[in-house]
């Protein structure tokens, strides 16, 4: 019978960047072990239904489906989350937004709206930071829906609250201290969309019209509507949007414009104040 190690040794992803990592989560998930179990006991032989079950998950690994999608999990800020191929996969560049929005707004009692909140991996985290806060996420997509309220119990986070709504559609007459969104920011056609990951996740959550701008200038368009006086909009874009995102936060009537660094060093979200 095959070991824990030469389980590993034999894995056989060579197409994926990250291979080692990827089989060494799929192998502790077949045995529902910790990742720390596999290097602990090395020579443990698993069972057949183990082994079964790991050589499964491998196989949808060398298709190109995501891990995430493999394992039903994610990590996200300190939260380990549910994922489905509903929603995009939480990635850690957007923990930049979560970041950023508990330096501009102080711990007392604040209305925050997250626009597109797929999983719930925004809400969630900054419910979790800010317990006075009241979080409201937004999604198109019913079964997003349902998955962000499936975290929220999970995590026993009572501060956030998830509805269904094309951006602002159904919140007519609410108003917040600050409003972010992960958007969709893919042009049509990138060559992105057929590479990697990306493949397996909804293009509805991706692409955004000819130059991948176009839910972005709706919700700065409707945001000021939705926002309490001195209110901040936070947004997410690709890492070649900045100047474009800042110039159409200005010509909205947003000042204080300006656009922070993700851990690789791009220009990945942009922000501004109402005035």
């Amino acid at each position: 019978m095959p070991t824990i190690e030469s389980l590993l040794n034999d894995s056989d992803l060579h197409d994926s960047p990250s291979a080692r990592l990827d089989a060494e989560l799929l192998l502790a998930h077949a045995l529902n072990k910790s990742r720390s179990y596999l290097h602990t006991w090395p020579e443990r032989e698993p069972s057949a239904e183990q082994l079964q079950a790991f050589a499964q998950y491998l196989e949808r690994r060398r298709r190109g489906e995501p891990v995430a999608y493999i394992l039903g999990r994610q990590g996200f800020w300190s939260l380990d989350l549910e994922v489905t191929p509903h929603t995009l996969i939480p990635r850690a560049d957007t923990e930049l937004l979560v970041e950023t929005t508990l330096q501009l707004l102080p711990a007392t009692v604040a209305q925050v709206l997250d626009l597109g909140t797929g999983t719930g991996a925004i809400a969630l985290a900054l419910a979790s930071e800010r317990p006075a806060w009241q979080v409201m996420g937004v999604d198109r997509v019913a079964e997003a829906v349902a998955l962000a309220t499936r975290n929220a119990r999970q995590l026993r986070l009572g501060n956030v609250r998830f509805h269904e709504s094309h951006w602002f559609s159904a919140l007519a007459g609410q108003r917040y201290e600050l409003i972010l969104s992960n958007p969709p920011y893919i042009p049509v056609g990138d060559p992105h969309l057929s590479q990697g990951d990306v493949r397996f996740e909804p293009g509805s959550a991706l692409v955004a019209g000819e130059d991948g701008l176009d839910d972005i200038r709706q919700i700065i368009t409707q945001a000021p509507d939705y926002l309490r006086n001195a209110g901040w909009l936070l947004l997410e874009h690709g890492y070649d949007q900045a100047e474009a995102v800042r110039g159409l936060l200005s010509e909205g009537g947003f000042v204080a414009v300006e656009s922070r660094r993700d851990y690789g060093g791009h220009e990945r979200i942009s922000l501004g104040r109402l005035e």
